[in-house]
Parts: C-alpha cells; structure tokens; sequence
C-alpha cells in the first residue's frame, strides 16, 4: 500500500472530515495531475510565446471593443486612469498567480491554489465563482461578437443579419445565432487538440493587435486636448466605477494557469507569461482609451458598442476603416471564446478529478488527448444564455465573482509561504507580503465600487453554490470516498 506523497514531517493519517476544511498539499496536487510530467492524459504542446498569445486571446476582446463605452460613460475622460485602477489590481493579483503557478503547475487555476491554502469547500466556491466568471464572459464575448459580425457584414456587402437571428429576446430578437455559431467553432477547435487551438490563438492575437495599433495610429492622427476637457466628469465615484467596468477587459488573464498541465517547461513560463500579458494589454488599452477620446470626444465614445469603428470612420471620413475594425473585432472575440472555453473545461476537469463534481468532466480522449465530452457539454451549457439572454445584468456579477477568486489567491500565497515554504518556487512574489495584501485590498476596492444590489445578488449566488457542495462534492469528494485515496496521504483537516 502507498504510504503517501512526501511532505516535509511526517504525515498524519486523515480520516474522512465533515468540515471541508480539508486538504490537498501542493505535492499532492501535483502529483496527482502529472504536473511536471505529462498531465493527466495531457499532451505539453504551448512555448512561451504561443502560452502569451493565448493570454492575450483570452484577455483582449469584448472588454476594449464593446465596453469601453461603457467605462467611458462612467468615467469620461478620466477613464484611462480607470484602466490604470483595474489593471494595479490584476498587476497585485498577477503576481501571486504567477508565485502559485510555477509552484502548483497544474490546470486548476486558483481553484487548485484554494484547495491546497484554504481548504475544500473554499475551493469548491472558487470553482463556482470561475464558473460564473468564464461562463457569463464567454457569452457576453458571443454576444459583443454577433454585434461586430453585423457591422462587418454591413461595411462589407451592405446588409446585416435581421434582428430576429442576430439577437436575443431581451435585446429586440428571437435568438443570437452568430454566438451560437462563435461558440460550436471555439468548442470544435478544442476538441481537435491544443496544439491547433494554440496556433489559432496565437494567429488571431498578433492579429487583433496589430489592428488595435493601427487604430491608436489612425486616432492620434486627429488627437485635440479639448476633448479630454473636463477630465474627471464624474469625479472620484465615476473612476471608480469605470474601473469595475474596465476590470471585465482583464477578465481572462488567470486562464493562463489553466494551462498548467500542457505547457512546456510550466514553471519558468507560466509567470513570464502572466507578467507580459500584463503589461502589454495595460498599454494597449490605455493608448486605445485616449486615442478614441482624444479623436472624437467621450460624449461620442460613451454608450456605443461600436465605438472604435465609429472613431475610424469620423477621422477618415470613409467605412472601410470602421470595417477593418469589425473584421479585428471579430477576430478578437473569436480568440477570447476559444482562450476562455479552454481555461473552464480545464478547471472543471480538475474540480472533476478531484471528486467534487461528475466524473465525465476529466476523461479525456486517447486519441486528440482533449477533455471531448467536458468542452461540448461547456458549449452546449454557454451557448443557452448567449442565444436568449441579455447579459448585462450580470456583468457586475461577473466582476465581484472574479474579484473574489482573486482575493483567496492572494490570500493563498501568503498562507502557503507560511504553510509550505519548503514549496519550490522559481518565482516569488516582490516585497511580499505587501504585494499580496495590496492585492487583496485592491480587489475589495474594486468589489465595493460594483454597488449593494451586486452584493446580494453575490451573496445569494454562494448560498447557492454551498449548498450545492453540501449536497453532492462533500460527500463525493474523493478524499473521503474514493479507494485510491490513501488515508495517510497529507491531506491535513484544517484550513
């Protein structure tokens, strides 16, 4: 019989705990998922630089398209500095990812951090804000995308798709087919394997920003200070929400962990990774933000999803340059549906191998070495709310849900440094433990600006989720069920 994986003292035995406090040590977890060999029937195909073009697939999309409108309302012109906020919080919070990411490289994400600092049914809540983070984004993205593909198809031929099939009920129509198509190619792309889903990823992403340069070439071209006058419109509240709204264009970033499991060389590239998508999207958004104002004011900027093609055709007088926009639109959303997908079908296999949702989750397929049944019942569950639903209700959801994944893993890294710092780590995290906790602090910043409405719609959204782990993943754990779980495996009984 196994005697367990090697931990610093000697392991205790560890019998079946109704708590869900209990554990899984970080050597454990790795162990588990063969996450410094081959992982879990995974196949290590992602460099670094495919790992980056996935980040920033995941990243750039929807949130610079579509919502900086948004943002811009709240903000006026201002809202450049919002960017600046949302992206000190993601900069705190990315380089805890990046700590835990070269010292856990497995495809859990914060879910699999939370289990091994926080314990397993803080681990479980995670798992179900990330569903909620991914699930609402990619079929926001969808929808954002059905949008850009009409503004294509009119600068192009002239015509659009009629409202009855380019939008749901709650927006004017009968169903949003263009993000149920968005989403069936995202899902048929994963299912071949990640090397092609890598490749696509990485075309698409030099592509959508190359256009999104040639966009700030064209707009500073007609730059005039007045229009960034007066800057703060709405004050200190209007950059603080604008910077709850710009906090979805980051969303996607803490994918790149999900790939633990099938990058090369994890623990050296997972932190560059993070770090550089950072860095580069901040830049990116910041100039694409003061561009667009500076060319045609924040009045014609706020509240129009197709602001950017709106910009390029004032300043060029001409709609071949607001077409170009649609068409890296469309591509962009494109990549940010298959990076997003990607991250949750990977999260969902590592909540699955560890008992505390279905099994059918985490198979994965001999042949494509893809979870096939995880990415299509993902698809099919994604694609309901982006035919029929109107999302922005819940994008503030989204956004306090995310925030909160992201305070426990700041708050992981500082438990695991105390806990664990035999752990290696080929990257830590500077000026700990200020970083972290200006992580945290950050975050809850950013938590409050998303009003009290949000907070209960939040609250009830956990009630939801424990209930759920009470029902079935305490009892299905596989720490507590499972026959291949050795008792005198570390798994300790407190968080």
């Amino acid at each position: 019989m196994s005697t367990g994986l090697p931990r610093s003292g000697t392991p205790k035995p560890s019998g079946p705990h109704p708590s869900g406090l209990r554990r899984k040590s970080p050597e454990q977890l790795i162990a588990e998922s063969g996450g410094d060999l081959e992982g879990h029937g995974l196949k290590r195909t992602m460099g670094l630089f495919q790992l980056v073009c996935f980040g920033v697939g995941a990243i750039v999309g929807t949130g610079i398209f579509v919502g900086l409108s948004d943002s811009v309302a709240e903000a006026g012109p201002a809202v450049v500095i919002s960017f600046v906020l949302a992206a000190i919080t993601c900069i705190f919070t990315a380089l805890s990812f990046a700590e835990l990411g070269s010292a856990i490289p497995v495809s859990g994400s914060s879910y699999s951090f939370a289990y091994a600092a926080l314990g397993e049914r803080t681990a479980f809540l995670v798992g179900w804000c990330l569903l909620l983070e991914y699930g609402v984004s990619v079929s926001a993205v969808a929808v954002g995308w059905s949008q850009y593909v009409n503004e294509l198809l009119n600068s192009l031929f002239g015509w659009e798709l009629p409202a009855a099939l380019s939008a749901g009920p709650g927006d004017g129509g009968v169903v949003n087919l263009p993000a149920v198509v968005v989403i069936a190619m995202a899902a048929t792309l994963l299912v071949r394997g990640v090397r092609e889903s890598a490749t696509a990823t990485a075309a698409m992403a030099v592509l959508k920003i190359g256009i999104l340069v040639a966009f700030c070439a064209v707009a500073f071209s007609a730059f005039q200070d007045d229009n960034l006058m007066p800057f703060a419109t709405h004050g200190l509240g209007g950059i603080t929400a604008g910077a709850s709204l710009a906090f979805f264009s980051y969303i996607g970033f803490d994918a790149i962990t999900t790939a633990g499991e099938e990058v090369k060389n994890p623990r050296r590239n997972i932190p560059v990774a993070i770090l550089i998508c950072i860095g580069v999207v901040t830049l990116l958004y910041c100039a694409v933000a003061l561009s667009a104002i500076g060319a045609i004011g924040s009045d014609d900027v706020a509240n129009k999803s197709a602001a950017l093609s709106i910009a390029v055709n004032e300043v060029t007088d001409s709609s071949v340059g607001g077409g170009i926009i649609a068409f890296g639109a469309v591509v962009a959303i494109a990549s940010v549906v298959l990076a997003v997908m990607y991250g949750q079908t990977r999260i969902l296999m590592s909540m699955s191998r560890d008992g505390l949702i279905p099994r059918v989750f985490e198979r994965v397929s001999p042949k494509t070495h893809t979870p096939v049944a995880n990415t299509w019942i993902v698809a099919c569950v994604f694609a309901v709310p982006a035919a029929f639903v109107s999302l922005d209700v819940v994008v503030n959801l989204t956004t306090i849900g995310t925030l909160a994944t992201m305070v426990a893993v700041n708050v992981a890294v500082v438990v695991l440094r105390r806990r664990n710092p035999e752990l290696k780590r080929t990257f830590r995290v500077p000026l700990y433990p200020v970083s972290p906790l200006l992580g945290v602090a950050f975050c809850l910043y950013l938590m409050y600006g998303t009003g009290w409405t949000t907070w209960v719609q939040f609250a009830v959204f956990l009630a939801a989720g424990s209930l759920l782990y009470a029902g079935y993943g305490r009892k299905r754990s596989r720490l507590v069920s499972s026959p291949a779980t050795d008792p005198a495996a570390p798994v300790s009984p407190g968080a």
